[in-house]
């Protein structure tokens, strides 16, 4: 038994695919089912049901997977000790980041980190928050920006900046000719959500009470929210955007944002990690260049703002 044949269990575990697993792997498909099948007659047992597709495992099988998760991140973890030690900001780091985040901070990050750091070989996924909460505690990414403090045991966040949220709003609604939004304006009926699961809309529907939107709401709850903001600009109803993304629209486009009146909703934007995370230094490193990428008065929390 060794680490590799672990890797490839927890591979297969993951996409209950021979072919995807290979793939991922960056082996060939018959590589990885013969050490597959090696694993299993030194262990004297299947560990997944090959009858069933997509392939399953077994009962010892899911013991076997639980533990060599746990054998593969401490093998990691030896690795990220010896980097810590000499300080080494260098190497793969896999950081997942919101979609509602990724689009507007990862433009302006990736500008201050360009020649700078050029041994960190930086890989970026987009991953909404369960998922992204999963891959840390599964040790399939490093670290993570995400728009909340984690509750999780294992894992633990440091505050990067704070984001006011703003209303985005078509012409030929009755409040773009107010200066500001009063969440008691907000009826739901021509907004614009994403779906559930994102804490963006979980966020906002809080913060405006929209926990009783008409049913006929739910056709709107599709897409992403650059979707929205095209919906919006074509002279369809109202959606949220974050402070980041202002930055982003022409001078024309600009005329249809709306600050809401005070307390203004306002997101956390924090780092997460797990407790038992050594790779400090790159980390630092990181978390230095996302806050150098906003704008200062980010960096604090104002008192008309109101976490959300």
């Amino acid at each position: 038994m060794n680490i590799q044949q672990l890797e490839y269990l927890l591979a297969l575990d993951k996409f209950r695919h021979f072919a995807k697993a290979a793939e991922y792997c960056h082996v060939t498909q018959p590589t990885l089912s013969t050490m597959i099948q090696k694993l299993e007659e030194e262990l004297g047992v299947k560990l997944f049901d090959r009858n069933i597709q997509p392939i399953q495992p077994t009962t010892a099988g899911q013991k076997v997977i639980k533990q060599a998760l746990v054998v593969v991140q401490q093998t990691a973890m030896i690795k990220d000790i010896v980097s810590e030690e000499v300080h080494s900001v260098s190497g793969v780091f896999r950081m997942a980041v919101l979609p509602t985040i990724a689009p507007y901070l990862l433009p302006r990050f990736f500008k201050n980190m360009t020649g700078e750091y050029t041994e960190i070989d930086l890989r970026v996924q987009e991953l909404q928050t369960i998922p992204t909460l999963e891959a840390l505690k599964e040790g399939t990414i490093d670290a993570a920006i995400i728009a909340a403090y984690p509750l999780e045991d294992s894992l633990t966040g440091t505050t990067l900046f704070y984001e006011e949220y703003f209303g985005y709003v078509s012409p030929n609604e009755s409040l773009f000719k107010h200066e500001r939004i009063r969440t008691s304006e907000i009826t739901g009926e021509r907004l614009w959500l994403l779906d559930e699961g994102h804490c963006f809309r979980d966020q906002l529907m809080r913060f405006c009470q929209l926990d009783k939107v008409k049913k006929n709401q739910m056709a709107y709850n599709m897409g992403s929210m650059e979707t929205f903001m095209r919906m919006v600009e074509s002279g369809n109803g109202i959606t949220f955007i974050p402070s980041l993304a202002i930055e982003q629209l022409s001078d024309e486009h600009k005329k249809l944002v709306r600050p809401f009146t005070i307390p203004k909703p306002t997101r956390e934007i924090i780092f997460v990690t797990r407790k038992d995370f050594v790779r400090h230094s790159i980390a630092n490193v990181l978390m230095d260049l996302v806050r150098k990428s906003v704008t200062k008065d980010m960096l604090t929390l104002k008192v008309d703002q109101k976490l959300v």
